[in-house]
């Protein structure tokens, strides 16, 4: 039995979380190089550690090539979050990778800037070029 204040094993099976589907459709412009910002400030997810939620303003910035993200299964794969045990690290990284797979942006990057908790405010970035 392992020590019950240690993180080992917390998110061992991060990347290969079950998560909606993230659906794209065609670019019409795709010669055109361009910026396409998403703001979403009631992010939520579960704290791994203490099953406490825990409350984050996402910023995603992406420059499209052929696809672009289609916005409602984009908020569904989000909620999908609110009921998820995982880091703060580990939630900016799984978006950003799970959204590069679905649109095959020339370059995108991922904010989260979650809510003081013990008095620290963690803010992670992550961003993707091809």
């Amino acid at each position: 039995m392992g020590d019950k204040n240690t993180y080992e094993g917390l998110q061992e099976d991060v990347r290969g979380l079950k998560l909606p589907h993230i659906e794209v459709w065609q670019n019409k412009y795709p010669d055109k190089d361009y910026l396409v910002c998403f703001d979403t400030p009631e992010f939520t997810c579960i704290c791994p550690k203490t099953g406490l939620p825990d409350f984050a303003h996402l910023y995603i910035e992406y420059n499209p090539g052929d696809r672009c993200i289609e916005l409602k299964s984009f908020k569904e794969y989000l909620m999908a979050f609110r009921t998820l045990g995982i880091f703060h690290e580990h939630v900016v990284n799984r978006i950003l990778a799970d959204l590069v797979g679905s649109c095959k942006p020339r370059a995108m990057k991922v904010k989260g800037i979650f809510n003081i908790r013990g008095g620290i405010k963690t803010t992670v970035e992550a961003e993707y070029r091809a």
